[in-house]
């Protein structure tokens, strides 16, 4: 399985951004699909993350009510829509794929990576 990341730019505070991650590859309806994101000089950290058979869906504590996580089946694509974007924010966020387990909030767990894709919120 491949990813691929975009959507990423620069926006302002309170400002929203939607970004994809379009999947090469087969994904099952078992496996869970997920966001991090990494500030400079900070761990990769949980941010969103679905199931991708049934849609069940996960937020760290920091995003929920802004972010929205979701998938296309037909498109084998992820997205997530960020709404009230802060500064702290600012960040590159990553897609990735875990093929099983319940792990889906540890970045060591997930087997499969896209490359990042940048956002910067400008206060």
């Amino acid at each position: 399985v491949q990813l691929q990341a975009s959507g990423g730019g620069l926006v302002q505070a309170e400002g929203s951004l939607r970004l994809s991650c379009a999947a090469s590859g087969r994904i099952f309806s078992s496996h869970v699909m997920g966001w991090f994101r990494q500030a400079p000089e900070k761990e990769r950290e949980f941010v969103a993350a679905i199931r991708w058979g049934v849609g069940g869906t996960y937020y760290a504590d920091s995003v929920k009510g802004r972010f929205t996580i979701s998938r296309d089946k037909a498109e084998n694509k992820l997205y997530l829509q960020m709404a009230s974007l802060k500064p702290k924010d600012t960040a590159v966020y990553y897609c990735g794929l875990l093929r099983r387990g319940d792990n889906f909030a540890y970045s060591q767990y997930y087997d499969y990576w896209g490359q990042g894709t940048q956002v910067t919120v400008s206060s």
